[in-house]
């Protein structure tokens, strides 16, 4: 796994993360059920963003890149170019 993937995880997990402790603290403390609402639909929005990335035309993207990246790697070398010149 490269480190640019493992960065991009550890943040989304630390985003998550954070993000349900604020909503639970939000709901335990019940003083403010319009932020509450806010945060849900702030989490729901960002959760079909994930799924997009993840699963969507972002994923195959990367996926396609890294084939192409890994087919031009194993391309063998190219001749010079060479000069033909006729014979008259």
């Amino acid at each position: 796994m490269k480190v640019k993937d493992i960065f991009f995880y550890s943040l989304g997990a630390v985003i998550v993360i954070s993000f349900f402790v604020v909503l639970t603290a939000l709901i335990m403390q019940g003083s403010n059920p319009d932020a509450v609402n806010i945060m849900l639909g702030a989490l729901t929005s960002a959760m079909g963003i994930v799924v997009g990335y993840f699963y969507g035309s972002s994923s195959s993207s990367a996926k396609k890149d890294e084939t192409i990246g890994t087919m031009v790697q194993n391309l063998p070398p190219t001749p010079p170019n060479q000069t033909i010149i006729p014979i008259p």
